[in-house]
């Protein structure tokens, strides 16, 4: 029988996803938030830090490892916690040390470091999203995964808040080792959590953990049902994925101070993810997976055109708060159903490997399309650049005619499958 809405959310599990959002989200957020205002504020060019979004590259390819996190433990701590511990811990060390890199001096130096903390950090992703599909009932998916995804944009406060006040009173090398500190609560969570029992075994073989999550995919859903499934995948999330590329640059562009950023930028974002996790949770839980991608994906395509907005009115204070707070609330809200839509979509006895195979189609643009941005501003100008990334954002939508329908029935025969029922 489902659980109750009381029961849904005042459970452990749904604490364990908020540490799981957070520790996942941080690393991510320093690459796309922080180092790109600090390379910005060091004067380095827009069209070189639109190039740094190609560090991404192992989020792209991190299903090529996932087997190994799915075959093998690296310690006592079990299969999941010990891959846990050692990215974290990895992730500590290597953020904090951007604060010893000379940015316009070394520059390479940067980007070796930036690919690093990539590598560690979409391997975390890989152990965090496998432990917490195992850890979530069917019925608990959207509102658990609603809940890890406004988590890790919370975690975005740190690097693209935090750290951008605090450099106008420190150094920056003193900022990063701070926000690198914050990655002790991922290793607490990992600390404090048990290893999960569960039915699905870990492959006998790394034969088998490269081989049956794929043919698993394809015989439950079938090829064309399972094409149309990754192509909506890489689409969905194009084109507001290109609109934050940038988002801390076009900020200084703007005319922003480090401090304006830091503090109505994202005070304005909080808020927004409050109502965002009121309105996640409910919708997920009372209409379904299916219908929140349809109505999320609405607002997350209109929530672009906030930033064509604001380039438009240029240096304004409270056209800063309504636009961040409006694409909080949108991308927040799409990326949330569109992360419990992944889960849904996997089996749990191969969760590493399907869920690093779809995560990574869905960063395959915001790593190569992204590169590309900031070619595109200096060509075309802010405002028409966020044009484009509301065109961009359409196809993303229709693909739901086919694998997302408004009405219930594909997403029921997909929890039979899963489920055996």
């Amino acid at each position: 029988m489902p659980s109750s809405f009381k029961q849904a959310i005042l459970n452990k599990r749904m604490l364990i996803c908020i540490f799981t959002g957070f520790s996942s989200g941080l690393p991510l957020f320093v690459l796309y938030q922080l180092v790109p205002g600090w390379l910005r504020d060091q004067g380095v060019s827009l069209a070189e830090i639109g190039l740094f979004s190609l560090i991404g590259i192992p989020y792209v390819w991190k299903f090529l490892w996932s087997p190994l996190m799915d075959r093998y433990s690296l310690g006592g701590l079990g299969r999941r916690r010990s891959w846990m511990l050692a990215t974290q811990v990895l992730l500590l060390i290597s953020i904090a040390a951007f604060g010893l890199v000379n940015p316009v001096e070394n520059i390479w130096s940067v980007a070796y470091l930036a690919a690093a903390v990539a590598f560690f950090s979409a391997s975390q992703d890989i152990v965090l999203d496998a432990y917490r599909r195992e850890l979530l009932p069917d019925n608990e998916l959207g509102l658990g995964n609603s809940i890890h995804v406004q988590a890790y944009r919370l975690s975005g406060l740190v690097p693209g808040s935090l750290a951008f006040i605090l450099a106008d009173h420190i150094s920056w090398q003193s900022v990063f080792i701070i926000v690198a500190a914050f990655m002790v609560l991922g290793i607490l969570l990992t600390l404090f959590i048990k290893e999960l029992e569960t039915e699905h075994n870990a492959p006998k073989s790394l034969r088998d953990a490269i081989v049956l999550p794929f043919k698993d995919f394809i015989q439950s859903n079938g090829l064309k049902s399972a094409g149309f499934t990754l192509a909506f995948l890489v689409l969905y999330k194009l084109g507001d994925n290109m609109a934050t590329a940038l988002q801390t640059p076009f900020f200084i562009d703007m005319g922003f101070s480090k401090t304006e950023i830091g503090v109505i930028a994202k005070t304005s974002s909080i808020i927004a993810m409050t109502i965002g996790i009121v309105v996640g949770g409910i919708v997920m839980i009372k209409l379904s997976i299916n219908r929140a991608l349809w109505l999320f994906g609405f607002v997350q395509i209109a929530s672009i055109l906030g930033f064509a907005a604001l380039a438009e009115i240029g240096h304004n204070n409270y056209a800063l708060a309504i636009a961040m707070g409006f694409e909080y609330l949108g991308v927040g809200l799409g990326t949330a159903a569109f992360t419990a839509f992944i889960a849904r979509t996997t089996n749990p006895a191969f969760a590493a490997t399907q869920i690093a195979l779809f995560t990574a189609l869905a960063v395959l643009p915001r790593t190569f399309a992204n590169a590309t941005t900031g070619f595109i501003v200096e060509q075309i100008g802010w405002t028409q650049f966020y044009f484009l990334c509301t065109a961009l954002a359409v196809p993303g939508m229709l693909m739901l005619f086919k694998v997302a329908p408004w009405h219930e029935k594909t997403e029921q025969k997909v929890i039979e499958t899963k489920t055996g029922v």
